[in-house]
């Protein structure tokens, strides 16, 4: 593809701008990798933890479970919104004061969500969690590659990384084990001790970066963004609602596509805009960011769905239903080793496109699932679920830096990370308004027969991902893995 990124191609004056490399870490460079660490795994953690006591939240807030989505939904949301404003930040009051507020913001949500009384307050208290969670995770990759030589830096990533999946693992089974033998709140106040070492490790340990003077934060368009993502979530939320005010839906609905249509607008008239839109005319940016988006539509419920499915539609305790996805994070584990491997040997189109409805049919086969399922086939399922997702996300994730040469990285990865979160909080919105929407008529308890049509709509809305794909154009072989694989 010569002709749709020859303009991007960088300049003596972006190369000379980056930094040189640090020289070799000593024990101060350690405990930065400790500190950054344990960000990626309170965040994997927290994104995980909740899922598996979700029915037990519901029943303490005299709420149904399904309801909860907008406790799941607030903080993914938040973190979408909030992810491109991370590097302005940065730039403007420095690393370490950012990353230190950052943490301090997350341990409050994390107080506040663990004393929450009510469903709303719980809300409330998750987008706090996510006003911080949302600086955490970039501007820890952003302080590692400006800290470690380029030959320390993909072994210190590796480190991080494995923090996260480690959190990952340990998130539903630990949410099971203190949902079941102490107290939901549990979940969200452990986070309180871990907050009080990150500041203690911030403050001795965290280097200081920080722009001489930081360009213009474009504060119209990152307001004219948050109100069209959020005004779009509220109203397929309220479109759930079993008294549909159909008027209110189709306000919000409108002024959220009139907000983002005065964002396009705004986005090609200032200089530094929070989503720079002119990247999408590089073929693989636009294909990764749109096939990520129809991917996660249909997936991004699918794990608190099948913990209702075990729980409230089978009987299962939290701790089993919880033990339950640990599976699906080891296959994810385990499959991104064959990453590297399969995009060289089949290319970006071919290995998106398979995998792609490889992935819908494995979402369909949780359709056979029924009360009388043996433990080892759902736990097989799950983990071969989680091996091909595991694919799907590194895959998609390095497709977007495909074609970009450094000077667009940055931007890149916010959006990328943007698209990512914003579609996980519709998809989680989605697979919980197809199952309530099932469910009406019927008996609450009936979540058997609605989890299976369930699933078997959201593998229709994965599979469209797969022509997505195969927009992208041919590739030479032995194509080499891009830049975003981590």
């Amino acid at each position: 593809m010569p002709n749709d990124n020859a303009s991007l191609a960088p300049t003596g004056e972006d190369l000379a701008a980056v930094p040189a490399p640090a020289p070799p870490y000593g024990e101060s460079h350690r405990r930065l990798i400790w500190l950054v660490a344990a960000a990626f795994f309170m965040q994997a953690l927290d994104s995980t933890i909740v899922n598996t006591a979700v029915p037990a939240m519901a029943e303490a807030l005299a709420v149904t479970p399904l309801s909860m989505r907008s406790a799941l939904t607030s903080y993914v949301l938040t973190l979408a919104i909030l992810i491109p404003a991370s590097p302005w930040l940065s730039d403007r009051f420095g690393t370490r004061r950012v990353f230190g507020a950052a943490i301090a913001i997350f341990g409050i949500g994390s107080l506040l969500c663990g004393i929450a009384q009510t469903l709303p307050q719980l809300v409330m208290a998750r987008v706090i969690q996510g006003i911080g969670g949302a600086v955490l995770m970039p501007l820890g990759r952003y302080v590692v590659v400006r800290s470690f030589d380029k030959r320390e830096f993909v072994r210190v990533m590796a480190t991080i990384a494995t923090f996260g999946l480690l959190g990952s693992v340990l998130g539903p089974l630990l949410g099971g084990a203190l949902t079941q033998f102490t107290n939901w709140r549990l979940i969200f106040l452990i986070n309180v001790p871990m907050v009080a070492v990150g500041l203690w490790l911030n403050r001795l340990h965290m280097p200081d970066y920080r722009l001489e003077q930081a360009q213009r934060f474009d504060l119209a368009g990152f307001v004219l963004f948050a109100a069209a993502s959020a005004l779009l979530l509220v109203a397929a939320e309220r479109a759930a609602d079993p008294a549909v005010d159909w008027a209110r839906v189709g306000g919000c609905a409108a002024l959220a596509l009139l907000s983002g249509a005065a964002y396009v607008w705004h986005s090609r008239r200032t200089a530094y805009p929070v989503a720079d839109l002119t990247l999408l005319r590089v073929r693989s940016v636009w294909v990764a960011l749109a096939g990520n988006l129809f991917t996660r539509l249909g997936v991004s419920g699918m794990f608190l769905l099948l913990v209702l499915f075990l729980q409230v539609g089978c009987g299962w305790p939290p701790l089993l239903a919880g033990l339950m996805m640990v599976p699906q994070a080891l296959g994810s584990i385990s499959a991104k080793w064959l990453v590297n491997r399969l995009l060289q040997r089949f290319g970006y189109r071919r290995l998106l496109f398979g995998n792609t409805l490889i992935v819908a049919a494995l979402l369909a086969s949780f359709a056979l699932f029924g009360r009388s399922t043996p433990m080892w086939a759902i736990a097989l399922m799950v983990f071969l679920y989680g091996s091909f997702m595991g694919m799907q996300y590194t895959a998609m994730n390095a497709l977007v830096y495909q074609d970009l040469d450094v000077r667009h990285a940055s931007m890149a990865s916010s959006m990328a990370s943007t698209m990512q979160y914003l579609s996980m909080s519709f998809g989680i919105a989605l697979s919980t308004v197809l199952m309530e929407a099932l469910l009406q008529g019927h008996a609450q308890s009936d979540y058997v027969v609605a989890f299976r049509w369930t699933v078997l709509l959201l593998a229709a809305i994965t599979a469209l991902a797969s022509r997505v794909f195969s927009r992208l154009g041919p590739e030479p072989p032995g194509q080499p893995l891009g830049a975003g694989a981590a």
